[in-house]
């Protein structure tokens, strides 16, 4: 059988025109961008230009988007910046982050930094927008809210205008974590009140190890990274050429293609919900998988027995790719923090399939048959 992937969540394929894109930066345009002559002045043309295109599919003004290396650096960057140059003394986050902005932030308040306070979970994995403006009403600090606008795990999407209008009622900085998003939803930052953003274009069929950072323009950040004078003196070192190439070239694509992916992909996890629920019945979904919910993830409990406990691990031997929970901890299976979280006493095996474009509803039926024999 050949392999299916259902862990686009974790990272997609390259699209082809987007590797297209990039590899004259590999061979022809090999110029240093901070050099002077025509070498370095092309390919310096091109990051600028990759910043336009970020910018105008974000509506956002190329002066408020910074390349980095991925979505963790973005937000380790911003809440990181909150406190050192924004005044911060307090952050409000919830429990089911990405461990991106929780080891960050639980490191920061272990030194002594800041408070920390977590919002409370509605019994659908949802944020409780009624507690979170109680806890920004209970302080007089100055707060950073840090809320992801899609969970990785099972989907949820937060009201991200919502929580923005809480944010600029009660004077906090607000940081949005939308790797799940950007590229796979329209995101106009005209709209929102909020003043960090973050994406990963490995989620949307780019190349991996680059990503980018919104900075709101009202607010100003000392430098992430010292030594040169690259990102507008904002991140020194040499920067990700072609990454930055095909982080532009890919967002383009995704948007372009947006309404047409989008409905594709999620027939296809409809299509799965009922197949499990016709072939598996025991099974429970995770989060509020048929309402406010990433088109692209569907988590799913299935019972605790012998059997499940080796489920993934089976899976893998069928030529089956799916998660756990995150797949950015380095192949560490310690359950999935955001379902322990939200089902406490959930005592069941949490499996998260994601789907992209390439995905077909073959593979489906197949992966079903699977775990119909294997549960």
């Amino acid at each position: 059988m050949n392999r299916i992937y259902l862990d686009n969540a974790a990272t997609t394929p390259l699209e082809p025109e987007v590797l297209e894109a990039m590899l004259p930066y590999f061979t022809t345009h090999f110029g240093n961008p901070s050099s002077i002559y025509s070498y370095g002045r092309e390919t310096r043309l091109a990051i600028e230009n990759a910043r336009k295109t970020v910018a105008r599919i974000l509506n956002a003004h190329p002066s408020e988007i910074f390349f980095t290396s991925g979505g963790t650096e973005s937000s380790n960057t911003a809440i990181n910046a909150a406190l050192r140059d924004l005044g911060c003394r307090r952050i409000i986050t919830s429990t089911i982050e990405h461990h991106a902005t929780l080891h960050t932030v639980e490191y920061l308040h272990g030194q002594g930094a800041t408070a920390l306070d977590y919002v409370r979970l509605l019994p659908d994995g949802h944020i409780d927008l009624a507690h979170l403006e109680e806890l920004l009403a209970a302080g007089t600090e100055k707060c950073l809210v840090t809320l992801m606008h899609a969970n990785n795990e099972i989907g949820n999407i937060l009201s991200i205008k919502a929580v923005g209008e809480l944010c600029r009622k009660h004077g906090a900085i607000f940081h949005c974590d939308t790797v799940q998003t950007v590229g796979h939803f329209p995101i106009d930052l005209k709209k929102i009140h909020v003043h960090f953003i973050t994406g990963a274009s490995h989620k949307f069929h780019g190349p991996k190890g680059v990503g980018m950072l919104y900075v709101n323009s009202e607010i100003k950040i000392s430098p992430m990274v010292h030594g040169g004078g690259q990102e507008r003196n904002m991140r020194a070192g040499t920067e990700n050429l072609y990454g930055i190439v095909g982080f532009a070239r890919a967002l383009e694509l995704a948007t372009a293609n947006f309404e047409k992916d989008s409905a594709y992909i999620k027939e296809l996890k409809m299509y799965m919900v009922e197949k499990l629920q016709a072939n598996v019945p025991v099974v429970r979904f995770n989060g509020d998988y048929a309402g406010s919910s990433l088109y692209t993830v569907l988590n799913v409990s299935f019972p605790k027995t012998e059997k499940s406990e080796m489920l993934l691990f089976n899976l893998d031997i069928n030529n089956i790719c799916a998660s756990g929970g995150s797949a950015c901890s380095s192949g560490t299976d310690v359950g999935s923090h955001v379902i322990k979280a939200i089902y406490p006493e959930n005592h069941s095996m949490a499996i998260r399939f994601s789907f992209s474009k390439h995905n077909t509803k073959e593979e489906i039926d197949a992966v079903v048959e699977k775990l119909k024999e294997l549960i």
